[in-house]
């Protein structure tokens, strides 16, 4: 399937990956001592933002891929290096966009358990991929912010879908 035939869920899986790695290029020369330092935003530092993205990428990940670890996928140790951390999250970006490439309209009818704290809750595929991405724009927004206030010049993200728009960078995920 080309770019341009591509379901709509895998289009926003490749615009995904591409906004985390211009976000992450962005961060290319930040100190780690930036990187954990207060900021302004939900989460007390950019380190935490972006962990917070990752890990939630996980858990959506392991539930739409039906791989068992549900709540587990926390039960992790932060990542306080950026160039650690954004190569976990390209990794993720990788996983989503193979699942949303292999989509079809069955498939976001299926339903897929969650792992709550109330218990399992079985939710339809294309709610938790919508959800999903909403979550990564909502926090890539404030991580955005986050950026600038540590002094790094904040990457353009919005520029993917259209051609009038697009940044050369997206043209890889695009096509």
């Amino acid at each position: 399937m080309s770019a341009k035939s591509a379901h709509p869920y895998a289009l926003m899986a490749l615009n995904n990956a591409w906004a985390n790695a211009r976000l992450y290029h962005a961060l290319t020369d930040l100190p780690e001592a930036d990187f954990t330092a207060p900021a302004p935003g939900f989460f007390p530092s950019l380190c935490q933002t972006l962990n917070h993205i990752h890990e939630v990428d996980l858990y959506y990940l392991d539930a739409l891929e039906a791989g068992g670890m549900g709540r587990g996928v926390y039960d992790r140790d932060p990542v306080t290096n950026p160039a650690a951390l954004g190569a976990l999250q390209g990794a993720a970006d990788l996983r989503l966009a193979r699942f949303c490439h292999g989509l079809t309209d069955a498939t976001l009818g299926e339903h897929r358990v969650t792992e709550r704290r109330d218990g399992p809750v079985e939710e339809r595929v294309d709610a938790l991929l919508l959800h999903l991405f909403q979550h990564q724009i909502h926090h890539r927004g404030q991580a955005h912010v986050q950026v600038q206030s540590l002094g790094v010049a904040p990457p353009q993200l919005d520029e993917f879908h259209l051609v009038h728009d697009r940044h050369p960078s997206a043209h890889e995920y695009h096509g």
